[in-house]
């Protein structure tokens, strides 16, 4: 199964330039990186899209903008 880095959702976000809801951000995940896809990061693995928006809202990679949320370069380390 195929096992996409946390990194690009926050890449494919910023780069979005949109406000996102949970839903909202789920369905684009599941779009762009198909349903069945499992996230890693750096310290977590074996993730579906809802437990990845969990993980990276505990560490606070989310902005919080009108009715939603959004991130920004400052919230992706590199490494």
């Amino acid at each position: 199964m195929e096992s996409v880095h946390g990194h690009e959702v926050l890449n494919m976000m910023i780069a979005s330039g949109k406000t996102w809801t949970r839903e909202s951000l789920i369905a684009e995940i599941h779009q762009k990186f198909g349903n069945d896809v499992r996230f890693h990061t750096c310290s977590s693995d074996d993730m579906t899209a809802g437990e990845l928006i969990d993980f990276l809202e505990a560490r606070g990679k989310f902005v919080a903008r009108g009715d939603g949320f959004a991130s920004d370069e400052r919230h992706v380390c590199h490494h």
